[in-house]
């Protein structure tokens, strides 16, 4: 039976192979996996087909809106007139909450991914006997583990 459990980069994954070794599993039983950490920063439009579910232009839209009804409702005592304002007013909202956005995403998030820092994960993987598959299974739990998951055959589960 192997035992599949990922754990973030720390020292937890030192305590978790020690208490196994403890318990009879031995090293060659043990494999550890560190991730990678992504070295390409995350584009920044999405494209038709993928998508991260952050949106640039919601609070552009919202402020065209909002921009579009004032600059209508001043344009009636305007030379143009309410509809040239409104446009040239939405249009102007629109590239402010644009602009407001991406200094969000490229400035203040920025600096909050810095701060915390990257912490890449560990994959370990453990390969025991179904009977102490309970008892590995609660080492890495007690350990911190932040996921683990049993795969054996269908004789030995």
């Amino acid at each position: 039976m192997q035992i599949f459990s990922t754990f973030e980069y720390s020292s937890y994954i030192e305590l978790a192979v020690s208490d196994l070794e403890r318990k009879g599993i031995k090293k060659e039983d043990i494999f550890i996996v560190p991730l990678n950490n992504r070295t390409e920063n995350r584009r920044f439009f999405d494209s038709l087909h993928r998508s991260d579910g952050v949106s640039l232009i919601d609070l552009g839209m919202a402020l065209a809106t909002a921009f579009s009804v004032i600059g209508a409702s001043i344009g009636f005592k305007l030379s143009w007139g309410p509809i040239y304002w409104g446009i040239i007013s939405a249009f102007i909202g629109f590239i402010l909450g644009l602009g407001i956005k991406l200094f969000i995403f490229k400035v203040i998030r920025k600096n909050q991914r810095l701060l915390r820092g990257k912490h890449s994960e560990v994959i370990l993987i453990v390969d025991c006997h179904a009977a102490d598959a309970e008892a590995v299974e609660q080492t890495l739990w007690k350990n911190l583990a932040l996921g683990v998951s049993k795969v054996g055959s269908d004789s030995e589960i």
